[in-house]
C-alpha cells in the first residue's frame, strides 16, 4: 500500500489513470482511417516483435469493463484520447458517424460512472493522408488540426471536463522526425526543425478554435526530463543545457515566453520555417492548464563526433525500470516546481502521465513503491507552492508500447493479449486503498 494519503492533496485533488487510443482501443473498423503508427509498425524492424495496434487491448469493444475498473478503482476522472482518423478518416472533412458515436458512448459512459473526462485531441496516431501532404513538416497541418479541434468541441465539449491539444509535443516532432524512433521515422535536422514549431504552432491554433467553438478549460500535456551533465566539465554542463533546451526549454519557453531558445535555434540553423517568429503569438496562446508527464533523468555529456547539438546520453547509476529508464522522483519535484517558479506561477498543473514498465505480473511491489515516492513528489512540489491540481497514472492497461510493441507493460491492470482478460495488480490496488480512504 501507499504512504501517501488521498487527503495530504486537498479535496479538490483530481486522481486518474490514462490511456491513449491507438495504445489500447483496436476496433479499427465502421470507417475508420489509417494513421502513420498503422503504417510505421506494419514496416520490418520498427517495431519489436513486428507488433501493431490493430487489436491491441481491443478497448474498442471492451470499454464498459476498463470504465468499470476505474470507478471500481475510485479514480475520480480518466485521461484518454480521441482517434484522430476514427472521427475524421482523413484528416480533413466530414466527421465519421461510427467514430462520434463510439465517443459518445465512451463519454457518457464516464459520466453514468461519475468519471470526469479529461481528453486529448492527438496522441500520435496522425491520420495517413495527412502524412502524405508532409505531416507536421507541412505548416498547413495547423489549419487542418484547428478545424478537427472545432469538431472535437462541437460533438463532445458540452461533456468534456478538460481537454489536451497535444500530447508530448517533443516526440511528436524531435523523437520521430530527428531521431527517428518513432512515427513517421525520419532521422532529418530540417524535418524536426519544422515539425518542433508546427506542432506548438497547431497546438495554438487548437486552442483558439476550441475557444472560439466554446470550449473550456484547455491545455496541452508536454513531457520533460531533469537533465543533468555526467561531469562538471564546461563541456558536459553544456551538453546537458543544450538537451534541456531540446526537451523542457523549447516547450516552456515557446508556450510560456513567447520565443525559443537562443541556443537551440542556433542549433536548428536555416531549417526553422521562415517566418515562424510571426507565429509566436499564436504559440504561446493563454491556457487554462498545463500536464506535465515525467518518468526519468537523463545524464549527458560532450560528444565531439557529432555536428548538430554534440551531446550524447550517459547510462545513470539509479535503479532501473524494465524499459531502463532510472527511478528519480526527485525530478518529478524539481521540474514541477521549476514550472512554477520560472514559467506559469499559479497556472494549475496536472502530473498527466507517470509510471513504470515493469516485469510481466499481478504481484508489482517495484511500481507500487515508485509511485508512492512518485506522488510523494507530488505532494513536496505542491508545499513549495506549485498549483498541483491532479494526478493520472500511466497507464490503465497493460498496452501496445509503441516501438516496444507489447514487450513493456506500464499498466496497473495485467491484459493477456490472447484472450483479452483483465487483472488488477498489486498497484491497483494500492490506489484503491488510498482512493477510498478519504484521510
Amino acid at each position: 500500500m501507499f504512504s501517501v494519503s488521498r487527503g495530504q492533496f486537498g479535496p479538490e485533488f483530481v486522481f486518474g489513470a490514462a490511456t491513449a487510443s491507438y495504445q489500447i482501443e483496436g476496433g479499427q473498423t465502421g470507417g475508420m482511417g489509417t494513421s502513420i503508427w498503422d503504417t510505421f509498425s506494419r514496416t520490418p524492424g520498427n517495431v519489436i516483435g513486428g507488433d501493431t495496434g490493430e487489436v491491441a487491448c481491443d478497448h474498442y469493444h471492451r470499454w464498459p469493463e476498463d470504465l468499470d475498473l476505474l470507478r471500481d478503482a475510485g479514480f475520480d476522472a480518466y485521461r484518454f484520447s480521441f482517434a484522430w482518423p476514427r472521427l475524421i478518416p482523413g484528416g480533413t472533412g466530414q466527421a465519421n458517424p461510427a467514430g462520434v458515436d463510439f465517443y459518445d458512448r465512451l463519454i457518457d459512459g464516464m459520466l453514468e460512472r461519475g468519471i470526469k473526462p479529461f481528453a486529448t485531441l492527438y496522441h500520435w496516431d496522425l491520420p495517413s493522408e495527412l502524412q502524405d501532404k508532409g505531416g507536421w513538416m507541412n505548416r498547413d497541418i495547423a489549419g487542418r488540426f484547428a478545424d478537427y479541434a472545432t469538431l472535437v468541441t462541437e460533438k463532445f465539449g458540452d461533456r468534456l471536463h478538460a481537454t489536451a491539444t497535444i500530447n508530448e509535443p517533443w516526440c511528436v516532432a524531435f523523437l520521430s522526425h530527428f531521431l527517428g524512433i518513432h512515427a513517421p521515422g525520419y532521422r532529418d535536422v530540417r524535418a524536426a526543425a519544422r515539425a518542433m514549431h508546427h506542432v506548438l504552432f497547431a497546438h495554438g491554433k487548437g486552442i483558439e478554435a476550441m475557444r472560439a467553438a466554446g470550449g473550456k478549460n484547455l491545455g496541452i500535456v508536454c513531457n520533460f526530463e531533469w537533465t543533468e551533465p555526467e561531469t562538471d566539465s564546461d563541456a558536459d554542463r553544456v551538453a546537458a543545457h543544450t538537451w534541456d533546451g531540446i526537451f523542457n526549454r523549447w516547450f516552456l519557453d515557446g508556450l510560456h515566453k513567447g520565443q525559443y531558445p537562443a541556443d537551440i535555434l542556433e542549433g536548428f540553423g536555416d531549417n526553422m520555417p521562415r517566418g515562424f517568429q510571426d507565429d509566436m503569438k499564436t504559440v504561446s496562446t493563454p491556457i487554462d492548464w498545463m500536464g506535465v508527464n515525467y518518468y526519468t533523468r537523463g545524464i549527458y555529456a560532450h560528444d565531439p563526433d557529432r555536428d548538430v547539438f554534440p551531446l550524447k546520453k550517459i547510462d545513470g547509476s539509479l535503479e532501473k525500470t524494465d524499459i531502463g529508464w532510472e527511478i528519480y522522483p526527485e525530478g518529478l519535484e524539481k521540474i514541477l516546481v521549476r514550472i512554477h517558479e520560472e514559467y506559469v506561477g499559479d497556472l494549475p498543473l496536472f502530473v498527466t502521465e507517470n509510471g513504470m514498465a515493469e516485469v510481466e505480473g499481478d504481484d508489482d511491489p517495484r511500481r507500487v513503491a515508485y509511485y508512492d515516492a512518485h506522488l510523494q513528489a507530488v505532494s513536496n512540489a505542491q508545499q513549495r507552492g506549485a498549483n498541483m491540481q491532479g494526478y493520472f497514472a500511466w497507464s490503465l492497461l497493460d498496452n501496445y508500447e509503441w516501438a516496444e510493441g507489447y514487450a513493456k507493460r506500464f499498466g496497473i491492470v495485467h491484459v493477456d493479449f490472447k484472450t483479452q482478460k483483465r487483472t488488477p495488480k498489486a498497484s491497483y490496488r494500492a490506489f484503491q486503498g488510498m482512493l477510498h480512504n478519504t484521510r
